[in-house]
């Protein structure tokens, strides 16, 4: 019997080439996206899967007050918390940024990326495999440094590296550990050393917060205890103690400051994931595309499963006669179903195989748009993969197997191949579904294209597109600002620039610093700190709204005199801001100008107040540039940038290479997820469009099919090809405009979801909704009247000799 299935399968295969082919490539489409979402789907979940005491382990997560969290924590939390809770086994400080540097061993220099600092129990929370020493050991010391395999290959060949000397950072660090990172995990370094240890002796009774901070329990379920301790821990420490020295009771002070820190726990597990800032150095998950991706995915896959029944139903009625015959010869309807769903289930096997092939050639492209290195292997894949595809043997096999299980023998024998009215609607239903996904993804392509073009195109309030952003790294014992004034002195020198300045903060980057300021007797607010030389703002063509900007001229400038944008002056109850008088970081400060608002960190932000001081106004922060500024003629731009490289390598740092990228482009990086969301939605786009055509071709085949007869005695009683061609094509505008009327619903709902994302976004236009509805038209007419031309084309006597 099964021999014979597959003959029957073979031979109408054969026969039917084109639906055949148009079965197999709708099926495999969907499947192919699936599994792309699948794979993408597995490794985000995959990271810290390896821990083995990954559900004991919790990052410290902080409310400061007005719906901020922050990840960085005070260096005194720890420590407090180890002496009081029984139920905290450990805590591990390290920051939560990677560094980049060169490390050298022997005169040999190598640029490393991902350098991590922590506290010398780090390996006890992320337990690497030790392919040289141990974990105990690796960083035993302050001058210990632990090593990834790939980096110790690149230092030291095949050498063994324990006990071996490298300099980083211009001191001598050995080598006491080399370890392996063969899973996924929240933090992947290069090498691991303990200089925040440093760090954290210096600020140890300081609540200030600098630090990521992880936390292991002995017992999981004592993380609302924890909560608490550390909530009793800020309020007993530091909420009373402040209230006390400024001769306030508690509630007097929370009125004038707000709420005391609250803090929260984020389990290791699902950290990579976390809707937020993102704890650790590794890039936060990518949550939203994930849900995006995944879910567009098994829409995709749904209208393959759809588009796969229409074609199955429309061509049954080329088989009703062989159905027929094999009833008459005594099979039930047990056996025709079971041979339909055995040659679904042969189509979709072959369909999954073709689209292991379309995913295999291109997951080299797939990766490189979502920066992955993902691989067709793995068993939870396999799995995964033989569920769906069962999962689309019974739906894509029971209704077409059940609907031409269904004929009647004498009618089908007869060569009546109508059918009742009963399966009408629901194929009627399938088409109206195609259409209104078409509509939501046109729709949301459209809308998504012009956001991003939006975020491309918006006047930021800043330029920099001649403005060279030079990373600065410090050398020790040297004063960096005085290291700054001299470059800048030399560097203004070179041909082809006409301005150098530094700054603490780079257009599009993470890197901030914020602190509480208040004017008068009203409630501080938060603030971000822009530490700046004087030609900062203008190299980027800031404007100067009120007042003056900071100048060398006035020596209060650098001691006293502030500049605020335009939501920190809102935040003063006053109409002028200009000469009022700030407390900011325990002193008086004199706002002398107002520039306008500029996007810092990205469309996805509001824009924070900020205050704007000359950089050696706070004392340490000098030492924190890490920004060299300079702003180039557009004339002879490769010779000045040439230029520029060969003095720094030569008088600024000969061991670091000169690292550039223009503000402009560095602040582009900031919507580059969106962009790529856009061009993700353009490829399904096409997909959803093409898959259905299949089913808009498929029905209009089976609905021309059924109605030749009545084709036939129209043409003989004299109707026209124009009256039969509207009456043929009537019903899909019909499905079409239902259809689109049902897809702008959620297409509306969801995008409006998805604009929330931006702090700066664009209204949902009417111009999407009409290019939806003219492009389905389009397709809807083209398609049908493509086929009921042809089939006004019938020959009449083949249809009614019968007759």
């Amino acid at each position: 019997m099964l021999k014979n299935y597959i003959n029957i399968f073979i031979y109408h295969i054969k026969n039917n080439k084109f639906f055949t082919a148009l079965n197999v490539l709708g099926l495999s489409i969907g499947m192919a996206t699936l599994i792309f979402a699948i794979l993408f789907w597995n490794d985000e979940h995959s990271y810290d899967q390896w821990n083995p005491e990954r559900d004991q382990i919790y990052s410290v997560l902080n409310d400061i007050g007005q719906n901020n969290i922050w990840t960085s924590n005070p260096a005194t939390t720890g420590p407090l918390l180890k002496s009081v809770s029984s139920e905290l086994d450990s805590y591990c400080y390290f920051y939560a940024d990677y560094a980049k540097d060169v490390i050298s061993y022997n005169g040999k220099k190598e640029m490393i990326s991902k350098i991590f600092t922590a506290q010398s129990n780090f390996f006890s929370f992320f337990p690497f495999h030790f392919v040289y020493g141990d974990a105990k050991t690796a960083l035993k010391d302050r001058n210990s440094i632990a090593l990834s395999e790939e980096t110790a290959i690149r230092l030291f060949g095949n050498e063994n590296p324990l006990e071996k000397l490298v300099k980083y950072e211009d001191q001598i660090f050995t080598v006491r550990g080399v370890f392996k990172i063969s899973e996924k995990s929240s933090v992947m370094p290069n090498a691991i050393t303990t200089i925040i240890e440093d760090d954290l002796k210096r600020t140890k009774d300081q609540w200030t917060y600098h630090y990521g901070l992880i936390l292991k329990f002995k017992n999981p379920k004592a993380a609302a205890g924890i909560v608490k301790t550390l909530d009793r821990l800020f309020f007993e420490n530091c909420t009373k103690v402040y209230a006390k020295m400024e001769g306030l009771t508690v509630a007097e002070f929370i009125k004038k400051y707000g709420e005391p820190v609250k803090s929260s726990l984020l389990p290791l597990p699902e950290a990579r994931l976390y809707k937020g800032n993102f704890p650790f150095p590794e890039e936060g998950g990518k949550l939203q595309y994930l849900i995006i991706l995944m879910g567009l995915s098994i829409l995709i896959l749904s209208l393959s499963i759809v588009n796969y029944i229409n074609l199955a139903t429309a061509n049954a009625i080329k088989r009703a006669k062989e159905i027929g015959v094999r009833k008459i010869a005594g099979a039930g309807k047990g056996q025709i179903v079971v041979q339909f769903i055995f040659e679904t289930a042969l189509t979709t096997i072959f369909s999954v195989l073709l689209a292991l092939v379309i995913v295999e050639i291109s997951l080299p492209s797939y990766n490189a748009f979502l920066d992955k290195d993902l691989v067709l292997i793995g068993s939870q894949f396999y799995i995964q993969l033989i569920l769906i595809t069962i999962l689309v043997i019974i739906v894509s096999g029971i209704l077409p197997a059940v609907y031409v299980s269904n004929f009647e023998t004498l009618k089908v024998l007869k060569g009546n191949f109508s059918r009742s009215k009963k399966g009408i609607w629901l194929r009627n239903g399938m088409l109206v579904l195609q259409f209104s996904v078409a509509a939501f993804f046109i729709i949301g392509s459209i809308i998504v294209y012009k956001q991003v073009n939006f975020m491309a195109e918006k006047d930021l309030g800043f330029k920099g597109a001649q403005v060279l952003d030079i990373t600065f790294k410090a050398k020790k014992d040297k004063n960096q600002f005085e290291r700054y004034k001299i470059i800048k002195q030399e560097a203004s020198k070179i041909k082809g620039v006409e301005a150098v300045s530094t700054a603490l903060f780079a257009m599009g980057s993470m890197e901030n610093s914020w602190s509480s300021a208040s004017y008068k007797n009203d409630k501080p607010f938060l603030i971000q700190e822009m530490g700046m030389d004087f030609e900062m703002l203008d190299m980027l063509d800031v404007k100067i709204l009120k007042g003056r900007k900071l100048n060398p001229a006035f020596s209060s400038d650098t001691i006293s005199s502030v500049m605020l944008n335009q939501e920190a002056a809102k935040l003063l109850p006053e109409k002028d801001p200009l000469n009022k008088i700030l407390y900011w970081r325990d002193q008086k400060v004199k706002v002398v100008g107002v520039v306008n608002d500029f996007n810092y960190f990205g469309m996805e932000s509001r824009i924070a107040p900020m205050i704007f001081f000359y950089v050696t106004k706070i004392n340490g922060v000098r030492d924190d540039i890490r920004h060299v500024f300079v702003k180039i003629s557009t004339d002879n731009v490769q010779e000045t940038i040439t230029a520029i490289n060969k003095f720094w390598v030569q008088k600024v740092d000969t061991e670091y290479p000169f690292e550039y990228n223009f503000v402009d482009k560095n602040y582009a990086k900031t919507y580059k997820k969106y962009e790529n969301q856009r061009d993700l939605f353009a490829l399904l786009n096409i997909i959803v469009i093409l898959i259905a055509v299949f089913g808009l071709f498929s029905l209009a085949s089976f609905s021309m099919e059924r109605r030749l007869r009545e084709i036939a005695i129209r043409k003989t009683l004299g109707a026209e090809t124009n009256i039969l061609l509207k009456e043929l094509s009537k019903q899909y505008l019909v499905f079409c405009i239902i259809g689109f009327l049902i897809g702008i619903i959620p297409a509306y709902i969801l995008l409006q979801k998805w604009l929330e994302n931006f702090a700066f976004r664009i209204d949902i236009p009417f111009l999407p909704f009409i290019l939806s509805f003219v492009s389905l038209l389009f397709l809807t007419l083209t398609i049908v009247l493509g086929k009921a031309y042809q089939a006004t084309k019938v020959d009449v006597l083949r249809y009614l000799k019968y007759e």
